[in-house]
């Protein structure tokens, strides 16, 4: 009996490998299957909120295809970071951040969209200030990661851009406007969360990079499992609550609606 228990244990490990050198998922490799899951429902979800984007109100319609751009570029690159872990079984770092490059500023742009639904009055100068602090919370983790310069200067320069987009939708103009008593309670209930996902969600991110970059007490597959459940939260978990808000506010201008007539 214990003989054949191990031939079987040599088989599966055999065949694990064997899926691995031919790029496939050996069933033993967590972060690959976590690359893929994400994936999948990164697909899944830009195919709900296309599909949400035509059962909300109008002002809703643009923040919903919004979402679906952010799940659809993340999806795309988690497939080529997915091969990119299985292949070379290496930390994605150019691919992560070419997706981050691209969808962190879409999601700064749903704060814009969201609030100027609410006061059409708001300048530019919130969505440039949004946009600057992404740019630089990006650029400079980009080159600490890749030492283009030193980890700690990359910490550092990266968490003052973090801080500067957590200073605007707090206490800036975004956070203003959100704390005015003409916001309906859908959009501020949005706003809150997209707020708590940029405060709590995203502080993944630099706590990843602190522990495996400039502490090493990290492996490289928990550093990646970490950032692919962090981004599932941080871009599903966000555009769900704009979906969910304009689920709500449609339903209840149906209903005065139905109401008055």
């Amino acid at each position: 009996m214990p003989y054949a228990m191990e031939l079987s244990s040599t088989i599966t490990k055999s065949v694990a490998e064997e899926a691995e050198a031919h790029g496939f998922l050996n069933p033993n490799d967590g972060v690959a299957i976590s690359f893929w899951i994400i994936s999948i429902m990164m697909v899944a979800a830009t195919v709900f909120f296309l599909m949400e984007s035509m059962a909300v109100g109008n002002h809703w319609k643009t923040s919903m295809n919004v979402g679906a751009l952010v799940t659809l570029v993340a999806g795309v690159h988690y497939f080529y970071m997915r091969e990119f872990w299985v292949q070379i079984h290496a930390s994605p770092i150019l691919y992560r951040y070419i997706d981050w490059s691209i969808t962190v500023p879409l999601q700064m742009i749903e704060f814009n969209l969201i609030l100027k639904a609410v006061n059409p009055n708001i300048g530019a100068g919130m969505f440039w200030r949004l946009m600057i602090g992404t740019i630089a919370m990006l650029l400079f983790g980009y080159c600490g990661e890749t030492s283009i310069i030193g980890a700690w200067v990359g910490f550092a320069l990266g968490l003052a851009g973090w801080f500067y987009i957590l200073s605007e939708i707090f206490i800036g103009e975004a956070g203003k406007c959100a704390g005015s008593e003409t916001m309906s309670k859908h959009v501020s209930s949005s706003f809150q969360t997209m707020r708590f996902i940029v405060t709590v969600g995203w502080a993944i991110y630099p706590l990843g990079y602190f522990t495996g970059y400039l502490m090493g007490g990290v492996s490289q597959d928990s550093l990646n499992l970490v950032y692919n459940l962090a981004d599932m939260v941080n871009k599903i978990a966000f555009c769900l609550a704009i979906w969910a808000a304009a689920k709500a506010d449609t339903a209840e201008k149906a209903r005065a609606m139905q109401g008055m007539m």
